[in-house]
């Protein structure tokens, strides 16, 4: 069976790779803005549906499509990728003020074709981040390495930003982008790695 990731995301292909030795990437075109109204869950939820559903529609055959969307929220603000420096370093302010904790929400969406049957799951992980103080200096030094550009929240817990972070509540895999125990669970009830 074709297993498809619909994320150019190296983050994401590193932990598919976990799971799934073989697979082909084939990114996104959706436009990923959505209804301000939703909640941080629904809408890492729905983005990774339409990321999903874009891919398989573009696609044939007996297949595995895997979309993925990330969202960084804080007392119910979300926090996507930043659109500058200056936007960057605010988002870490913003994310250490207060008790320095916030939230990273992984959207997954799995459809899968077999033989011309069709079968969707749609679900999110949760986990809870606490961050350590960070100096001006620090909040500096971790922007210019150019790795917050393009992460939600503007940092990455796989990287050097790995320092601040104090503990986590929640799997390892939701943060970085991709939870992977739950896409195995979908994954192995439909018989995939048979």
């Amino acid at each position: 069976m074709k297993v498809i990731l619909a994320s150019g995301s190296p983050r994401r292909k590193e932990l598919l790779k976990l799971i799934v030795p073989k697979f082909e990437v084939i990114t996104s075109q959706i436009d990923e803005q959505i209804e301000e109204k939703l909640t941080p869950e629904e809408k890492a939820s729905k983005l990774a549906n339409m990321k999903a559903k874009d891919v398989f529609s573009n696609t044939s055959g007996d297949r595995v499509v895997i979309g993925s969307d990330t969202i960084v929220a804080k007392e119910g603000k979300v926090y996507g990728k930043p659109k500058n420096n200056e936007n960057a370093k605010q988002i870490i302010k913003e994310l250490l003020r207060g008790d320095k904790t916030h939230e990273v929400i992984t959207g997954l969406s799995v459809i899968i074709e077999k033989d011309s049957k069709i079968k969707e799951y749609n679900t999110y992980d949760k986990a809870k981040i606490y961050l350590k103080d960070m100096t001006d200096d620090e909040i500096e030094k971790w922007i210019n390495t150019g790795k917050a550009s393009d992460k939600a929240g503007a940092y990455a817990i796989q990287e050097e930003f790995c320092v601040f972070v104090e503990k986590i509540d929640g799997n390892y895999t939701t943060i970085v982008g991709l939870p992977t125990h739950k896409l195995y669970d979908i994954l192995k009830i439909n018989g995939i790695f048979n």
